[in-house]
């Protein structure tokens, strides 16, 4: 790939803030156009760059759309580019994905050949880079997959910021491994952000180091306000469910046009899923860490027995999410360790492929599944933050999650949500198969998730913080 383009710009949209009127407190939402003003006047004249690895699936690129959107739509130039590479260079930035969150991934550790693949590449994405910029302009760099590109990127004269959205609370020897593969990238940065205090490093400058916790923007076609018409027919045009009724597979697009679900999902499962099966739902990728196999043996032997709800396991068609080489791998272990269930819980049991060709498509249908289903869950092992944990609570879902990372901020456990031990798959099933039992205790603590995330995790807090941290390293 010597010579080849390794950028690729993301199509934006300009998104107005008035939309928050309609869910912000008057004083708040005030607030907010004052300090998008003083924003828009601070960023004049400079381009505010974001660069990750993927403009779909995952977190991060869910949050950079809308997140840019908003600050397009204040008047400020943002722009986002999406690094490629050869399979050699994500599989060391997946390693170093695993090994950021403690787990050992594939095994192979990251010597002088890793190193010398992850240097190469950076180098070259960052040289394509510096060739758009002008001194007064930001960077802000994403994740393992950017951090080398620091030392050039800096040296055009920009300010320049890496944003890193994983981490562990407690470090262990392999997390340590990759903190000191990449710490010498970071000497290069004007701020390292992270997504909790727990996970910012030691040794690391604390007049560089901010906080700033993901959001999720409330208009977007994931997170949009459907009917229960709408979520039954989505999810029958997806396939997912046998029958839909009499509504229509419609959503709002991003720039506001009506989309419409028609491709279907990639569906294992024995027989399908009724449009009146109570069901628990995991959505993520296909990623070992979510622990999408502890979840499948969690329900046989804890949930299944004690209660009729059927389990989804969802996540985008296995090999289409570009900087993810090991999608394909794990999802062939959750369907070995689906056959191997017994009989009466593997016919209660759909994995969920979901299509990726159309990406708001794609989040109509995700959307669809959070509001239908009677619990959520996330059991990862390890977690940055959590988005979809955020997404279903905005919902009014009952969570039952793993008391680890990000997660462990946005639920307060028995009032917004449940914690549980991510290695305890007896505490899991008793946690799900309880809220099963007590709709009332569920109801009541989706609608306390519902108020949490408008007071917390919404797209205004995270844009202001933004502000204030470029404030800062702009001298304003």
């Amino acid at each position: 790939m010597a010579g080849a383009q390794l950028l690729k710009a993301v199509r934006l949209r300009s998104y107005d803030l008035g939309r928050f009127e309609t869910i912000l407190p008057q004083r708040e939402f005030a607030d907010l156009v004052r300090q998008a003003e003083a924003g828009r006047r601070l960023l004049r004249g400079r381009t505010v760059w974001n660069v990750n690895s993927t403009a779909r699936g995952g977190g991060v690129a869910e949050m950079l759309g809308p997140l840019l959107g908003y600050a397009r739509g204040a008047g400020v130039d943002g722009r986002w580019l999406v690094v490629g590479g050869e399979p050699d260079f994500f599989r060391v930035t997946k390693r170093l994905h695993n090994q950021l969150h403690g787990a050992k991934g594939d095994g192979r550790g990251l010597g002088p050949t890793a190193a010398l693949v992850y240097r190469r590449l950076t180098q070259r994405a960052a040289e394509q880079l510096t060739s758009r910029l002008r001194p007064d302009d930001v960077v802000i760099l994403h994740d393992p997959q950017t951090a080398g590109m620091l030392p050039l990127v800096k040296a055009a004269g920009v300010t320049a910021v890496w944003r890193c959205h994983v981490g562990i609370d407690k470090p262990n020897a392999v997390a340590r491994s990759a903190i000191d593969f990449l710490r010498p990238y970071l000497e290069h940065a004007d701020a390292i952000v992270f997504s909790r205090a727990a996970f910012a490093w030691k040794g690391l400058d604390k007049n560089r180091t901010w906080i700033i916790q993901p959001s999720l923007d409330a208009f977007s076609p994931k997170n949009e306000v459907l009917d229960r018409d709408q979520v039954a027919a989505i999810l029958a045009a997806a396939g997912v469910v046998s029958e839909g009724g009499s509504g229509e597979p419609t959503f709002t697009r991003s720039d506001g046009r009506r989309g419409r679900v028609r491709r279907k999902a990639r569906l294992t499962e024995e027989r399908s899923l009724g449009p009146r099966d109570p069901y628990v739902l995991q959505v993520s990728r296909w990623d070992s860490l979510k622990d999408p196999v502890g979840v499948l043996r969690g329900y046989a032997r804890y949930i299944a027995p004690r209660q009729p709800a059927h389990l989804v396991l969802a996540g985008p068609v296995s090999g289409r999410v570009a900087d993810d080489p090991e999608d394909v791998r794990v999802f062939g272990q959750v369907r070995a360790a689906w056959r191997r269930l017994p009989a009466d819980a593997r016919s209660r049991v759909h994995l969920v492929e979901l299509p990726m060709t159309d990406v708001e498509e794609n989040a109509a249908i995700i959307n669809a599944l959070q509001r239908a289903a009677a619990i959520v869950v996330q059991k990862s092992l390890a977690e940055g933050f959590g988005l979809t944990v955020a997404e279903a609570m905005w919902k009014s879902r009952p969570v039952v999650a793993s008391r680890v990372g990000g997660i462990e901020d946005q639920i307060i456990d028995g009032e917004t949500g449940l914690l549980v031990n991510p290695k305890d798959l007896a505490e899991f099933g008793r946690a799900v198969a309880g809220l099963l039992a007590d709709r009332r205790r569920a109801e009541k603590m989706g609608a306390a998730a519902m108020r949490r995330v408008r007071s917390a995790y919404l797209a205004p807090r995270h844009l202001l913080q933004h502000l204030a941290l470029l404030e800062e390293l702009l001298g304003a």
